[in-house]
């Protein structure tokens, strides 16, 4: 009599099932079943026969999957395809629709997600505003190959406390992203670099758990779905074309090549090395589309700050300008710019990176007359100094 598959984990029993897709697929899962209904399914005698395991953990591999690790239950999935040589040609062409000039990385990007899952990698972010260029085709792609160890989240789940559903997840993609908000790209940073992470479900108490996820965010907003400073290196920012020509079939083809794809990746050689912590460097990921990212991401409130400054020094024929935050309050609430000191004093010390005097000094600080012009007048007190380089550096479009 074949083995029913019921497993015990702790002091709870589950049944693993095969739950049908409407793509025609079984996704295996457990789901929690009654003591008393095995007992009258299968009597008391079969309960004895149940596998049992202390608890269960999580650890992700394709090549060299195990059940069991030390008597716990892992619940990472193994891939439903396994490696077959083959031809791969559609595979490598959609792939260099996506990265463009930056095939080989994306290569290496999914072959060290297939043969190294718990590498920190870059957080891929797939922009445009157009339409029809298979943003979302490369997420379905992906879930084909990855199956339930990818996940889906919405703006509202990633902002959510409560994250069981995708705390355990190798890939975790945000479709239509709008992070207006400066913690939830605080969060997402975070999560990109971290090992450890505090998993959380309704009624549950917090655990601490490994984590290994990497983030895909796809948005048809290129100038400003998330908030992000220009030093910022952990974000893959990539604008993909349109489609020349949609082939509605085009998914299925590529789900066919997926044993192939496998099968190449574990003999190809990759293109980089291991550099940094998401193994490639800064100035490999670095694109237009994230410099236009960075440049769209500044407030109002910072560029009309630089483009008042930068208007007294070319109205003074001056290279550089001593500003204090209340000089600069004072001039931006008459422009009816709202903003206050505490924001001030961030830009020029975070976001700027300078320093202002140890004492209160005297200076010519920047003075709004009555008939909106801008003038320089005696003060006294810590200032920063601003130069006329920096700004023209950091600010050249805004400015233009």
């Amino acid at each position: 009599m074949k083995k029913l598959p019921y497993i015990r984990v702790g002091t709870s029993y589950y049944k693993l099932v095969a739950m049908p897709s409407i793509a025609g697929n079984l996704n295996e899962t457990l789901v929690p079943w009654n003591l008393e209904t095995l007992r009258q399914d299968h009597g008391k005698s079969f309960i004895a026969g149940i596998k049992r395991y202390d608890g269960f953990t999580c650890i992700p591999s394709h090549r060299d999957f195990k059940q069991e690790h030390h008597g716990f239950y892992n619940t990472y999935s193994p891939l439903l395809y396994k490696p077959q040589q083959g031809k791969v040609d559609r595979s490598l062409r959609f792939l260099k629709h996506i990265f463009g000039p930056q095939f080989e990385l994306g290569l290496d990007y999914l072959q060290l997600l297939y043969l190294k899952p718990l590498q920190m990698l870059p957080i891929l972010c797939l922009v445009s505003k157009e339409r029809v260029t298979s943003k979302t085709t490369f997420l379905k792609w992906l879930k084909a190959i990855f199956d339930s160890n990818l996940t889906y989240l919405t703006n509202d789940n990633f902002s959510s406390q409560f994250n069981v559903d995708w705390a355990n997840k190798l890939l975790i993609c945000i479709d239509e992203v709008l992070f207006n908000r400066e913690e939830l790209t605080e969060r997402i940073k975070y999560l990109s670099t971290t090992d450890f992470n505090k998993m959380e479900a309704k009624g549950k108490d917090k655990r601490e758990v490994e984590f290994f996820g990497k983030f895909i965010l796809c948005s048809n907003n290129e100038d400003n779905f998330i908030k992000i400073d220009s030093e910022e290196t952990r974000f893959w920012v990539l604008k993909v074309p349109i489609l020349k020509i949609e082939d509605t079939h085009f998914l299925e083809q590529l789900k066919a090549e997926i044993p192939a794809l496998l099968h190449f990746l574990e003999q190809r050689e990759l293109a980089t090395s291991h550099s940094t912590r998401m193994w490639f460097t800064p100035a490999q990921i670095k694109t237009n589309a994230l410099e236009n990212l960075m440049q769209n991401n500044r407030n109002r409130v910072e560029k009309e700050l630089a483009s008042m400054i930068l208007d007294v020094m070319e109205t003074f024929e001056l290279e550089e300008v001593d500003v204090c935050p209340l000089d600069a309050l004072q001039v931006l609430n008459r422009t009816r710019i709202k903003t206050d000191l505490t924001q001030l004093r961030q830009i020029f010390k975070k976001d700027w990176k300078l320093n202002n005097q140890d004492n209160s000094l005297k200076y010519q600080k920047i003075f709004m007359w009555q008939d909106g012009g801008l003038g320089l007048i005696d003060g006294k007190g810590r200032y920063y100094t601003v130069t006329k380089s920096f700004l023209l550096h950091h600010f050249s479009e805004d400015l233009k």
